[in-house]
């Protein structure tokens, strides 16, 4: 292919960023594998009061929303800044991260990255508040 070609069928909103998560069972082309067939996005910089509803009314703009998953605090229960929206089709995934990454909702610009999957225990924060690491070394 040709680097014409190769320049107008790369997507730079959609390639995988160069964070991995530390906690991630399996090796490293396990992950990378997952990451680039995933269907679910990592949400970050959330409001702690950002609903379930406000972060279904935006991301389904993008596609249909399999489900959504809010970041809590392991102990109070409560929203911790992050969540995880899972779409039916890689497709309407990759529509999310060219349009939703960088917008503004409930007052806070968020992110969005590629996650290889929700597995349950993972919507509990990592942090010392309850909120979750920070997962972008350019942010």
């Amino acid at each position: 292919m040709s680097s014409k070609l190769n320049a107008l069928t790369s997507d730079s909103y959609t390639e995988i960023s160069q964070y991995r998560d530390q906690h991630f069972k399996g090796n490293r082309y396990e992950q990378e594998k997952l990451l680039k067939h995933s269907n679910t996005l990592y949400v970050g910089n959330l409001s702690f009061y950002t609903t379930e509803e406000q972060v279904h009314e935006l991301f389904a703009k993008c596609g249909d929303v399999k489900r959504i998953i809010i970041g809590l605090d392991k102990i109070k229960k409560t929203a911790c800044g992050f969540c995880f929206v899972e779409y039916y089709t890689r497709g309407d995934a990759e529509n999310a991260m060219r349009f939703v990454n960088g917008t503004r909702l409930d007052d806070r610009i968020i992110r969005t990255d590629w996650d290889a999957g929700f597995k349950e225990g993972r919507q509990y924060g990592r942090g010392k508040s309850g909120g979750q690491l920070h997962r972008c070394s350019t942010c």
